[in-house]
C-alpha cells in the first residue's frame, strides 16, 4: 500500500483532467476569473472529492498527498493564492504536502519544453501562446479571450465556421448537415451565442462536426486561416522562427495537419503536439 500521491491538474474553460498517482480523471472546467468562491468549492466538493476518494481506494493509497500541482487557465499572478487556498480547503480531510497553483500556460511549457527553451502554445477551447526560457514565462502575448482574440481557439473556429455557414461562403450541403445533425437554426444559433451562458464552450463544441467537413476545401480553409491568424498575431511578435511552434489541446492535436500547413506558410516548423499536459510527465516539475 503507497503512502501518499501526488495531485496534478490540468483545467481549461471546459473541463479539467486530474491525474491521482496512477488514476485519471475529470470535472468541469475551473476558472478563477469567471468563477467565484462558491461555484469553484462546488466544483471541488461535488466532482473532485468523489472521484479523488475513489481513485485513492482503487491505488491502495491512505489518506496522504505529498504534492498538489494545479494549472489552470485564469491562474493569473493574482489568483494563485487564492486558487491554494481553495484546493486546501477542499482538501482539509487529507494530510498534504505543498499546494502550487499555476497558469495553464506554465503547464504547457513544463509539459512541451522541460527545462529547454521552446515556443509553448494552447490551442483548446481557448488560446494562448508564450516564449519559455526553461523555466519561466519570458514573454506572453495576451490572447484576449475569444471576443477580442484567441485566434485559433476552438471558440473562435466555431465563430468563424458559423460566419462562413450563414453568410453563404461554405456549400449549401454543409449547411444542410449542420442543421440536421447539430439540430439548430439561425435563430437557435443566435440565442446561444448571444444569450446563453458558456457561448465560448458551444461555440468550440461545434469542433467534431467541422472535423468531419474537412474534405470540404472551404470548411479546412477556414481551420487552416484561424491557425494563421494565431501564429501572426500571437507567435510571431516573439521573433524566434529558429525555434519550432509547439502546442497541447485537442484542436491541435485533432487539426495537427491543419496546424502545419499554417505554420508552413507562416515560416515555422512544428514540433510536439499533445491533446493534454498530463500525457508528459514534465508537467510534475516545479
Amino acid at each position: 500500500m503507497d503512502e501518499s500521491i501526488v495531485i496534478v491538474a490540468d483545467s481549461g474553460s471546459t473541463k479539467t483532467d486530474w491525474m491521482a498517482g496512477m488514476s485519471r480523471f475529470s470535472t468541469q472546467g475551473i476558472n478563477p476569473v469567471h468563477q467565484s468562491d462558491g461555484d469553484i468549492a462546488a466544483i471541488l466538493r461535488a466532482e473532485m472529492l468523489p472521484l479523488l476518494r475513489q481513485a485513492m481506494a482503487q491505488d491502495g493509497v491512505r489518506s496522504d498527498i505529498s504534492a498538489v500541482m494545479f494549472y489552470g487557465s485564469g491562474v493569473r499572478a493574482d489568483q494563485e493564492e487564492r486558487m491554494v487556498r481553495l484546493l486546501s480547503e477542499a482538501l482539509a480531510d487529507y494530510r498534504v504536502g505543498i499546494i502550487e497553483a499555476h497558469s495553464d500556460l506554465l503547464g504547457a511549457a513544463r509539459a512541451l519544453c522541460g527545462d529547454r527553451e521552446g515556443l509553448a502554445c494552447i490551442l483548446g477551447t481557448g488560446a494562448n501562446s508564450c516564449l519559455y526560457d526553461g523555466r519561466r514565462i519570458v514573454k506572453n502575448t495576451p490572447p484576449m479571450g475569444y471576443i477580442l482574440g484567441d485566434e485559433g481557439s476552438g471558440a473562435v473556429l466555431g465563430a468563424r465556421f458559423l460566419n462562413a455557414l450563414y453568410k453563404g461562403r461554405i456549400a449549401r450541403s454543409v449547411l444542410d448537415d449542420f442543421e440536421e445533425q447539430m439540430k439548430e437554426g439561425l435563430s437557435s444559433v443566435i440565442d446561444r451565442v448571444y444569450r446563453q451562458p458558456l457561448a465560448n464552450r458551444w461555440l468550440a463544441s461545434l469542433s467534431p462536426f467541422i472535423h468531419g467537413h474537412l474534405d470540404n476545401p472551404e470548411v479546412e480553409a477556414i481551420v487552416v486561416g484561424n491557425f494563421h491568424d494565431f501564429i501572426i498575431r500571437n507567435v510571431e511578435p516573439y521573433g524566434r522562427r529558429d525555434l519550432p511552434l509547439q502546442a497541447v489541446g485537442s484542436i491541435a492535436f485533432f487539426y495537427r495537419d491543419q496546424l502545419c500547413e499554417a505554420a508552413r506558410k507562416a515560416g515555422y516548423t512544428v514540433g510536439k503536439i499533445l491533446r493534454s499536459p498530463l500525457s508528459d510527465k514534465s508537467i510534475y516539475s516545479n
